[in-house]
């Protein structure tokens, strides 16, 4: 072979060229490290933070709804009045509304947006274990609905206790405050599993939003029904109702009763939206357990699969 042959044959198969990228001799974090990083950044994005002003309307509206009770209780109780809000129950119907909406906006946000785009092989690639994905997606909207419904009630505490007078009332008010945080945790970790798992069935964002919204809100609504139906009373009608059996198991069949039902079987006082369940609370408590098991199962099976290819 010739030297003009041999050049063109080199030629053929090309050739590498040292451009003067430098290469990386940093430190290696490792998985967790990307586990963290997953998570701050899920946790950035539920609240549309690095994302233009039209990711931020739902998150900065539900947080702005849900603090101006918060806002007129402290109002009243500077003019004299009573804390006109529970910590526990706090406007439940209105934290209903605002949570559908956030987690029908953001958690297909969290995971819809990878599936579409089928990234989950490149995060696969790392140091990162299948489940530690949903993992950590799931820690950072918990921490972010866990922000949404805890700051208004530290906002009502704090309304509340500039204005007592005397280290009784400021005690009084944190030991009404400490379970209405367990209640709100309670709500966060249920509501943000069930709302990734059902937003990891489609790619499609619409879809997922549709499919959270349509149960969340069916759920809610045939609880009222039920509760209405049992009780002879509307399934709007204010108040709980009756204590028949009925009643006290209407609220078995949505995630939002059946948090309240754990709450008043725990020995919550304030009025919520089904009588207190009584004998029947274990029930609650064994719902409770089951629909997050249910919920975490679920992504940990949608994420043993998804991405393979």
């Amino acid at each position: 072979m010739t030297a003009d042959n041999g050049a063109l044959a080199a030629g053929r198969g090309g050739v590498i060229h040292d451009i003067g990228y430098r290469r990386y001799e940093g430190p290696r974090l490792g998985r967790a490290a990307i586990v963290r990083a997953l998570c701050w950044h899920s946790l950035r994005s539920a609240f549309g933070f690095g994302r233009g002003a039209k990711a931020k309307i739902v998150p900065v509206i539900a947080f702005i709804v849900l603090c101006l009770p918060a806002l007129v209780s402290a109002v009243a109780v500077a003019r004299g009045s009573a804390r006109p809000i529970n910590y526990d129950t706090y406007i439940f119907q209105l934290r209903v509304v605002v949570m559908i909406i956030f987690i029908a906006a953001q958690a297909p946000e969290l995971v819809s947006r990878d599936l579409r785009s089928h990234v989950l092989p490149l995060y696969f690639s790392r140091p990162l274990r299948r489940l530690d994905y949903p993992f950590a997606k799931l820690a950072a909207f918990t921490l972010a609905c866990l922000a949404l419904i805890e700051i208004p009630l530290l906002l009502l505490y704090l309304g509340t206790v500039t204005q007592a007078h005397h280290a009784g009332a400021i005690w009084h008010e944190t030991r009404a405050l400490i379970p209405g945080l367990l209640v709100g945790l309670m709500w966060a970790v249920l509501l943000a599993a069930i709302g990734l798992v059902l937003a990891s069935l489609s790619g499609r964002r619409a879809y997922a939003t549709g499919t959270i919204a349509i149960c969340f809100f069916l759920s809610w609504v045939l609880a009222g029904i039920l509760r209405g139906v049992a009780t002879g009373r509307g399934p709007l009608t204010g108040g709980a109702g009756a204590a028949t059996t009925g009643a006290r198991l209407s609220g078995l069949v949505s995630p939002f009763t059946v948090i309240d039902g754990v709450r008043q079987w725990l020995g919550g006082t304030s009025v919520g939206p089904i009588p207190p369940p009584g004998s029947y609370g274990v029930l609650y408590g064994a719902m409770f357990v089951l629909l997050l098991l249910a919920a975490i199962g679920g992504l940990a099976v949608r994420y043993r699969k998804a991405g393979v290819a």
